[in-house]
Order: structure tokens, then C-alpha cells, then sequence
């Protein structure tokens, strides 16, 4: 015999300011001057914290569509997110970006475009009305995508790269530096036969052929070779092109950064080689565990911004979008010598 399915329980209604006011003994108005920080309204705090109690009790939480339209403008902060390898530098900057402008009171939004050309990533941005977007990733913004995003409700807009966008801030960051900076402490050192890592892993081309192209325009005029060296994140490949720069009789490899030269130091010293007595090596981004290596690892130590200065930024921008847009550097960069050169 069939039983009668048992009827799921009654959905709990979903509590509106109206409840948090009853509850309180307040006005609707009161819970959003409350609940939405008004500074402009003088409420005492016997009655303020009478209303987050309510809140707090019937697990009330404020409509973020509906404030934004009492707003006029969301609070959102969009950061599109990048398809690429990401090294620990990047990733402290991007977490102390991202608490910086939570204690500004945005909500932080990150969005992976993955397959979209720019304007279209611009487009699906815009349909979510940032206040803000702080391009960091792979995608260019084109001057039609910042006009898209500033007609959407956009009042900052930040691209990444070393050439500027008509309509947005640029911040600066010229990879070409990097490789300057090694470059000019293997030349110092006497190497004139130099190897340059060009990572095999998607989407590092936008790092590594500025790197590249920073140590070749160090070296012209010189009596000096630069070769660039194809490697993967794997042991097997590292193996492989330790036996390349023995072959090719390189005296110095520039690592494209830290995590690269470690690898390929490892093959070297385990294909017999003396580091730097053979080959010099010379990474980027001067990770801790690059001191802790024997020989310690020479590298570039990169100055980059404070994520808490870029959030200050934005806040600028959101606050005064008129003003016009600026070019504001991002990074710098410095050799740091120790036994590996």
C-alpha cells in the first residue's frame, strides 16, 4: 500500500526591516539609519543597540540590492581574477588589498572571465554595477570597455600594464625592470654568456617577455649573448635544460623568478654542476626560502605597492571621480647579491 509522501516543513518567512522595527519598538527608518551606518542621523545607543539585537534575533540581513538603490550606487569592488600562475608576492598583495577595502566597508567581488575577450568581460562586469573595478588579471580593458563601465555606474576604474587606458588609472608595473635589474648585476659580476627562463606554464608570457626583453635591452652594445631558455615547473624539465646550459656553455641563467631558479639550481647541482663556479643563477621576488638555499639564491627584490595604498585609491577615485585619471607606479626593483652569482 502507498503511503502519502510527508508534506516538507513550512518555509520560515523570510524577516523584513518591518519585523526588526516591531520587534525593537522602532521605525523602519530607525533600522536603516541603524543597520546602514548613517553617521548624518542622531540615534542614541540604548535604541541602536536595541535594533541590532532584533536584527541579530530574527537573523535579519539588510537587502543589498534595495540599499544600493537608496544609495544610488552599489558598494561592490569588482577584481577580475587571473587565469595565470600566481607567485606568494602577488598573493599577499592581493590579500591585503582585498582586507583594506573590507575595513573601508566595499564587498570585494572577484570574478573569473575565463574565455572572453575584453569587452565582452567588460559587459558581464557591468551588469553587476560595480562602483569600482581594479583590472589586475590578463584581460586589457579597451578605452570602449572603460566607457561601458563608467556609463554602468562604474566611478573608479584600474587596469594593469604599462601603457595607459583612455578613461582609466593605469598602475604601472614594467616587467621590463625586473630584467634590467638582474641583467645589470650579471654584468657587474664579469657573465657575458646569459641564459633567460621563459616558463612553458599559460599566461606568464605577459611577465616573462617583458623580463626578456628588459635583459636584452641591458646587454645591447655589449659584447654579450643572451639566450632565452623554454622550462616547466617539473623536475623532468629542469633536468633537461641543466643539461642545455652546460652544453651551450652559458655562465649565468636569470631564473625569471625565485621559484624557477631553485628548480633549476637543484638539476644543475645535481648534474655536477657548481653553482656559481659554472653556472651563476639569479632568481626574482626574493622568497625566504631563496636565503635558506645553499648557495643562497641572488635575486631581484620587488618593491611593490601596498595593497592598503591601492584600496586608498580606489576609495579616492569612488569619492571624486572627476578628476582626471592618473598613472600611479606599482612596483620597483632592486638586485639583492648573495652566493649564487
Amino acid at each position: 500500500m502507498s503511503q502519502t509522501p510527508p508534506r516538507p516543513p513550512a518555509e520560515r518567512p523570510v524577516p523584513t526591516s518591518a519585523d526588526v522595527a516591531r520587534l525593537a519598538g522602532v521605525s523602519r527608518a530607525t533600522v536603516s539609519y541603524v543597520l546602514n551606518d548613517i553617521p548624518a542621523v542622531r540615534i542614541s545607543e540604548p535604541t541602536r543597540l536595541r535594533v541590532r539585537q532584533a536584527a541579530e534575533e530574527l537573523a535579519y540581513v539588510p537587502h543589498a540590492a534595495a540599499r544600493s538603490l537608496r544609495a544610488g550606487r552599489t558598494r561592490i569592488v569588482l577584481l577580475p581574477t587571473a587565469h595565470i600562475p600566481m607567485g606568494p608576492l602577488y598573493h599577499r598583495f592581493l590579500n591585503e588589498l582585498q582586507w583594506a577595502l573590507r575595513r573601508l566597508d566595499y564587498t570585494v567581488v572577484q570574478y573569473a572571465g575565463m574565455g572572453m575577450d575584453a569587452d565582452e568581460a567588460a559587459r558581464a562586469w557591468a551588469e553587476l554595477r560595480p562602483v569600482a573595478v581594479v583590472s589586475l588579471g590578463e584581460t586589457a580593458l579597451t578605452p570602449h570597455g572603460v566607457d561601458l563601465l563608467k556609463r554602468s555606474g562604474a566611478r573608479a576604474v584600474i587596469t594593469l600594464g604599462p601603457h595607459p587606458v583612455p578613461g582609466a588609472h593605469t598602475l604601472a608595473m614594467d616587467q621590463r625592470e625586473v630584467g634590467r635589474c638582474a641583467a645589470g648585476h650579471l654584468l657587474e659580476r664579469g657573465y657575458r654568456h646569459i641564459g633567460v627562463v621563459v616558463p612553458t606554464e599559460p599566461g606568464l608570457d605577459m611577465f616573462s617577455g617583458p623580463r626578456l626583453e628588459g635583459v636584452r635591452s641591458a646587454a645591447a652594445g655589449r659584447d654579450v649573448v643572451v639566450e632565452p631558455l623554454s622550462l616547466g615547473q617539473t623536475e623532468e624539465s629542469a633536468e633537461a635544460l641543466a643539461r642545455q646550459v652546460r652544453e651551450r656553455g652559458l655562465d649565468a641563467v636569470f631564473a625569471y623568478n625565485d621559484e624557477y631558479a631553485m628548480l633549476l639550481m637543484r638539476a644543475l647541482q645535481d648534474a655536477g654542476a657548481a653553482v656559481p663556479g659554472d653556472t651563476a643563477v639569479m632568481g626574482a621576488d626574493d622568497l625566504l626560502l631563496g636565503r635558506l638555499l645553499r648557495p643562497r639564491l641572488s635575486t631581484v627584490e620587488i618593491d611593490m605597492t601596498t595593497g592598503q595604498h591601492l584600496a586608498e585609491l580606489v576609495d579616492r577615485v569612488v569619492r571624486d571621480p572627476a578628476g582626471p585619471p592618473g598613472h600611479h607606479g606599482l612596483m620597483g626593483a632592486r638586485a639583492i647579491p648573495r652566493d649564487s652569482t
